[in-house]
């Protein structure tokens, strides 16, 4: 078993490989893409998920999971969050110049979502979807946090997110979701004004 992160193309593209006895996975993340998800994970709902990040973040993704899914979901979802999250920080690189912080809003039907986001070096995670403990395509609600949980450790960022209100689970997952892409393309976003200077008053994040 080996986990290794290959080096970017760019200092805005990643390539993250993971092998383990429980799943294999490659992804591919690109910070300035057009919003394109390829790929598949043999967890739909996670496919599903997957793409609205790369849709409402204005980035393009490429994910390939071979998960022990005779077991159960568990390993890919987690395993899925901890690649993307590696590749998130690969991408940013030392971040310089970056904007750092965002947040979103944002409203599905009846669900409302808000997530806030900083690229910090700490890494945190504050969730709450409201779920209501039902299968969601098929996945207990509890891995939609453990994903969420996995991706901001692994990106070592602070990562809040909250559904204020709503009925639909699918809804208000899926509002959580694109709210944290929407906040995660305000914070990968460079600021010129900042002239490539790092966003801390520490000078280091």
């Amino acid at each position: 078993m080996s986990d290794t992160v290959a080096p970017s193309t760019s200092p805005r593209i990643a390539v993250v490989s993971r092998r383990t006895a429980e799943t294999a996975i490659d992804i591919t993340l690109c910070l300035d893409g057009s919003g394109k998800f390829s790929g598949q994970t043999g967890v739909g709902f996670l496919d599903h998920m997957l793409a609205h990040i790369a849709k409402h973040g204005v980035f393009d993704l490429d994910v390939r999971c071979e998960g022990d899914l005779w077991i159960d979901q568990h390993h890919s979802v987690e395993d899925v969050g901890i690649c993307l999250g590696e590749a998130l920080g690969k991408a940013i690189g030392d971040k310089a110049g970056l904007v750092r912080a965002g947040s979103a809003f944002m409203p599905l039907d009846e669900a409302l979502a808000h997530a806030v986001v900083d690229l910090s070096g700490r890494p945190y995670a504050v969730l709450d979807l409201k779920l209501l403990g039902r299968e969601l395509g098929g996945l207990p609600p509890d891995l939609f946090d453990h994903f969420l949980e996995s991706f901001a450790f692994a990106a070592k960022i602070n990562l809040h997110v909250r559904v204020l209100y709503g009925t639909n689970d699918h809804h208000k997952c899926e509002a959580a979701f694109k709210a944290m892409a929407r906040a995660l393309d305000a914070a990968t976003r460079i600021d010129p004004r900042r002239g490539g200077d790092i966003p801390s008053t520490k000078g280091t994040l």
